[in-house]
């Protein structure tokens, strides 16, 4: 009996060997799809701008040294047959020798020049007038930083990202419309309706700027899931489909490879210090010289500059 037991045992070892290799193997080859698949999507997403660096910059930015560099995030409401105008505006400054990052929104209505159109208007229409070019022209002059990328997403197809990876969970501060405040679920349609409402919220743009952040980081919550491997090619597609940047794919590895401690400490800059005035009846909103002065100084401090 021992030794018939002893051979059963023998028998049985190659085909639990058979099956861990096929489970390798299949391990590989997933592995090798999601890659495959991340490399394509990184370089649909590619879109090179018409410059090389930013004129407040002597010398590009080097990666391999970890220099800090500067990204501007632009929410685009695209509209059939116009070009749009950017809904969100974040700049994000990424400091790798002291492992932080700083945050600024941009009140989506700031009185300020656009650069390159020869007028002073509400930042959010530089978009419309010259695209990315001229909305990194203008806030480079704003907030007298260089800006190094930009990072484009189209907001109506904001809820196919969403969507792709499985919905978001939020905090909402305040009940409005449909929602109930407290812990609520959105679906992409719901969170893009979410992140778009300001004439109910009594903090205005502002609190509608603290919505998208909630989303945004729900979306990357979401995303770093193990359930979100499973739907790898909805998110990809839903990412193709809707975000361009000109980071190009060898810079996004350095930048992972480099700089990944640096988004352990964000550090958010409050524009709060403003006030609105109507011009030729249209309110915009006019930033506070000092408070300008002081964000102007931090972020100048955070690249080195």
């Amino acid at each position: 009996m021992e030794r018939r037991t002893k051979k059963n045992k023998k028998k049985k070892w190659p085909w639990i060997v058979g099956i861990l290799g096929l489970l390798v193997v299949g391990l590989g080859i997933y592995v090798f799809m999601v890659y495959n698949s991340f490399t394509n999507t990184l370089e649909e997403i590619h879109e090179p701008i018409d410059r090389e660096k930013s004129e407040k910059r002597t010398e590009e930015v080097a990666f391999n040294e970890k220099d800090p560099f500067s990204v501007l995030l632009l929410g685009v409401d695209e509209r059939e047959g116009d070009r749009g105008r950017s809904d969100t505006m974040v700049v994000m400054t990424i400091n790798p020798a002291e492992k932080s990052t700083k945050m600024v929104s941009i009140p989506r209505d700031t009185y300020t020049e656009i650069v390159g159109h020869g007028t002073t208007d509400k930042i959010n229409h530089a978009y419309a007038f010259g695209g990315i070019e001229m909305s990194l022209a203008s806030v480079e002059n704003l907030l007298d930083i260089p800006i190094d990328y930009v990072v484009q997403v189209n907001m109506e197809g904001f809820k196919d990202i969403v969507d792709a990876v499985g919905g978001v969970d939020v905090n909402s501060p305040m009940a409005f419309d449909n929602f109930a405040a407290g812990n609520i679920h959105l679906t992409g349609d719901k969170a893009l309706d979410y992140v778009r409402m300001r004439k109910e919220d009594p903090r205005g743009d502002f609190g509608r700027q603290d919505r998208q952040k909630q989303v945004l980081q729900g979306i990357m919550r979401e995303g770093a899931s193990v359930n979100s491997l499973v739907n790898y090619k909805g998110i990809f597609t839903a990412l193709g489909n809707n975000v361009r940047t000109n980071m190009a794919f060898d810079e996004m590895v350095e930048v992972q490879g480099n700089y990944r401690d640096a988004v352990g400490t964000v550090d958010q800059i409050i524009v709060k210090d403003g006030y609105g005035e109507t011009i030729n009846g249209v309110w915009y909103y006019m930033m506070d010289d000092a408070e300008l002065a002081k964000i102007h100084e931090a972020l100048q401090n955070h690249l080195e500059l």
